[in-house]
């Protein structure tokens, strides 16, 4: 599920998109943030059936060699350790994953299948893959710890997989290393019996996150000439026009959550855009960040204009 950051990074690549952009339909840049919110399940969705495609691959290549007229004995009778994994069998025949992909038509390892063949090959060279497959009828635990060493050294670092997700979508490659860290929480946990919440369907922890991104979006634009002003003055060393883009808006941001959303704590605020401006600006753009929203803070609250209850005093 998304975290309140997540979210908060995709309104700010809205906005930026939005102030690059000579359309400022303010419905077009709402589907645009709705759309990208959504397309993090598809990254989701595929990376799991990426998993699956591989060791379909590898059934193949076992039942290719065994034809070979000169096979070795390991050819002729393969380890099927992979092929019968466990885990693997729970994404393969989840049914909610499945009617996911048919609903979105997610066929890319069908249809670019050259991607599995490179991930298996990486796969195939490594000694911990002949270690597990030398496994006498392993465990589900071996089976998990395969696929989650399977999914951390090779599928989530491999670069030509990287510049496809790139290629494919706009906002998935920031999504990309967001979506790896819960794939390896959700592949630790997951159990026979616990394999509905392998993938399940939304994005967001409840209503109220829901309703987070688009309220902000909305908000920003609409009261952008008084964020601007509360601005003014505020960064006397640098003119307003030095200001990186980002910056800008991830301040124009914090003022906003400041003024219009009274239950988020200050500190919060101040400490999101922190992390997300190490992430995404300048070097130096964290700490000019944290020191300008908390100058304003100060001086809204001295002027009785911050807007929080007891819960955003906090």
């Amino acid at each position: 599920m998304l975290t309140r950051r997540h979210i908060r990074v995709k309104v700010l690549q809205t906005l930026y998109a939005r102030q690059q952009s000579a359309d400022q339909d303010q419905s077009g840049q709402e589907k645009f943030l709705t759309q990208s919110l959504e397309q993090m399940q598809e990254l989701q969705a595929l990376l799991l059936l990426m998993i699956v495609a591989v060791r379909e691959h590898a059934e193949k290549f076992a039942q290719r060699a065994q034809q070979k007229y000169f096979a070795s004995d390991n050819e002729r009778n393969p380890s099927v350790n992979f092929i019968n994994n466990k885990l693997v069998d729970l994404i393969a025949n989840h049914e909610v994953l499945a009617a996911f992909a048919k609903n979105k038509k997610l066929k890319n390892w069908q249809q670019d299948d050259e991607y599995v063949i490179i991930l298996f090959n990486k796969l195939k060279d490594t000694p911990w893959y002949e270690d597990y497959l030398a496994l006498e009828q392993p465990s589900y635990e071996q089976d998990r710890d395969f696929i989650l060493r399977f999914y951390k050294e090779i599928l989530a670092q491999d670069e030509k997989l990287y510049d496809y997700i790139e290629d494919k979508s706009l906002t998935w490659i920031d999504d990309f290393p967001w979506v790896n860290t819960a794939m390896v929480k959700i592949l630790n946990k997951i159990t026979p019996n616990r394999s509905n919440e392998l993938f399940t369907l939304g994005v967001f922890k409840d209503q109220d996150d829901q309703q987070f991104g688009q309220k902000l979006l909305r908000s920003v634009i609409r009261h952008q000439d008084e964020l601007q002003k509360v601005l003014q003055g505020k960064t006397p060393n640098w003119d307003q026009e030095r200001i990186a883009d980002l910056d800008l808006l991830m301040l124009h941001m914090g003022i906003c959550e400041f003024l219009h959303f009274p239950s988020i704590p200050v500190r919060v605020t101040i400490n999101e855009y922190l992390e997300i401006a190490k992430e995404y600006s300048t070097p130096k753009s964290s700490l000019f960040i944290n020191g300008i929203l908390d100058n304003i803070v100060k001086d809204l609250m001295a002027n009785d204009q911050l807007n929080k209850n007891e819960r955003g005093l906090r």
